[in-house]
Order: C-alpha cells, then sequence, then structure tokens
C-alpha cells in the first residue's frame, strides 16, 4: 500500500506528485491492469512475444 504523508508547508501538488510517483514505482496500476480479468498462460506467452518482436524492430529502425 502506498502512503503519503503531506508535510507542514507542502503544497497538494507537490504531495499528489509523490503519490503518483511512489504509485509507478510499487507497480500498483501495472498490477490492476493485469488482475482485471484473467488471461490464459498461452495468451500471455503470445503478448509477451508480440511485444518483444515489436520492440526488436523498432529498436532495429531507430539504429
Amino acid at each position: 500500500m502506498v502512503r503519503v504523508t503531506v508535510a507542514e508547508r507542502e503544497t497538494l501538488d507537490r504531495a499528489i506528485m509523490r503519490f503518483k510517483r511512489k504509485c509507478d514505482r510499487a507497480g500498483v496500476l501495472r498490477e490492476f491492469k493485469r488482475s482485471t480479468y484473467y488471461l490464459k498462460p498461452s495468451q500471455r506467452k503470445r503478448i509477451r512475444r508480440v511485444t518483444a518482436i515489436r520492440r526488436a524492430h523498432r529498436s532495429q529502425l531507430s539504429e
């Protein structure tokens, strides 16, 4: 669970930014998206393989 304690003279915007950063580092949103619906292991492997191919293709284009 991500917690942010707001200091006495800290602005709310600053506290929200710290909260967002902590959520990103903890992987809260990623975990939520992953657990919203069930994917079969074969589907997960396929998605990982496709994203790896796309990533490799993009890196070759940038070179």
